[in-house]
C-alpha cells in the first residue's frame, strides 16, 4: 500500500483544487475570478498524473513480484531490505502531508472577514489628492467601498457631495460604539488582501463579520489627503442585511 501514498496524495489534491474551481465557486474565496481556467487545468493535470503514477506503480509491482517468485526465499528477501532487515519505503509521517489535501476536499476555508480587517493595522494609501472621474447619474449611485473610501479622502472634486450612495460589506465594530462597513480588497488572490472600511454614522451597529448594503451621505471629514480624513465616513439613511456576495473581494 505504500507505493500508492505519493498518487493518493496527488489524487486528493488535485480532486480539491477542481471541487472549489470546476464545480463550485468556492475558488473566488481565495483567488481572483481569472484565475479559474489555471486552477482547473492544474487540479485535472494533478489527478491524471496520480492516476499515470499509480498505473506505473502497479506495473513496478507486478515485475517485482514476477522476480521474487524466480528467486530463493533468502536471497529475494534481501534485495527488499537493507541491512538492520527494515524494507524500504515512504516515512509513514508523510501520510500527514495528505491531511491539508483533504481538509480543502471536505472542509474548504471560508473567506477571510472581518477577524482578518480587524487585525490588519491601519494603512493610508499612498497616493496624491487629485480629481476623479464623475460618477453616473441617479440615486443611489452603488459604490465599491474602496471606491468611496479614495473619493472621500483624496478626491479634490468633491465628487461625492449632495450623491446618496449605496455599498456592501460585513460589519466591523470599532471603539467607543463605532462600527464600519468593510470590505477585503485584492490584487491577485486572498494573501494579498487589504483593508479598507467606512464609518457608518446614524445607525446601529449589527453582529461583527454580518453582511450589510448600507445607504447614505458621504460625512466629510478633515482635510482631504491627510490622516484625519481616515477613515471616510457615511451618514446612513438605511442598513439592510444581506447574503455574503458569491465574490467576497473588491479588485484592487
Amino acid at each position: 500500500m505504500r507505493r500508492y501514498g505519493a498518487p493518493l496524495l496527488l489524487l486528493l489534491t488535485g480532486a480539491a483544487v477542481l471541487r472549489i474551481s470546476a464545480f463550485s465557486e468556492l475558488y473566488l474565496r481565495y483567488v481572483r475570478a481569472g484565475l479559474r481556467p489555471y486552477l482547473v487545468v492544474s487540479g485535472a493535470l494533478l489527478v491524471l498524473l496520480a492516476l499515470l503514477m499509480a498505473v506505473l506503480r502497479r506495473a513496478e509491482g507486478s515485475e517485482e513480484h514476477g522476480e521474487d517468485e524466480g528467486d530463493e526465499g533468502d536471497e529475494g528477501a534481501e534485495e527488499h531490505e537493507d541491512g538492520h532487515g527494515h524494507r524500504h519505503g515512504a516515512p509513514r509521517v508523510a501520510a500527514l502531508l495528505a491531511l491539508p489535501a483533504l481538509a480543502l476536499l471536505l472542509f474548504p476555508p471560508p473567506a477571510l472577514g472581518s477577524y482578518s480587517a480587524e487585525r490588519e493595522a491601519e494603512q493610508r494609501a499612498a497616493q496624491g489628492v487629485g480629481a476623479f472621474p464623475a460618477l453616473p447619474a441617479g440615486d443611489p449611485v452603488v459604490l465599491g467601498v474602496g471606491e468611496f473610501s479614495s473619493r472621500a479622502v483624496y478626491d479634490s472634486s468633491r465628487s461625492l457631495k449632495g450623491r446618496t450612495v449605496s455599498m456592501t460589506g460585513f460589519a466591523t465594530l470599532g471603539d467607543d460604539g463605532t462600527w464600519y462597513v468593510t470590505r477585503l480588497l485584492v490584487s491577485c488572490c486572498a494573501a494579498d488582501a487589504t483593508t479598507s472600511k467606512v464609518e457608518i454614522r446614524g445607525a446601529d451597529a449589527p453582529r461583527s463579520g454580518t453582511w450589510v448594503t448600507v445607504t447614505g451621505t458621504w460625512h466629510p471629514r478633515g482635510e482631504l489627503g491627510t490622516d484625519a480624513a481616515w477613515p471616510s465616513a457615511l451618514d446612513a439613511t438605511g442598513v439592510r442585511k444581506v447574503a455574503q456576495p458569491t465574490d467576497p473581494y473588491e479588485q484592487r
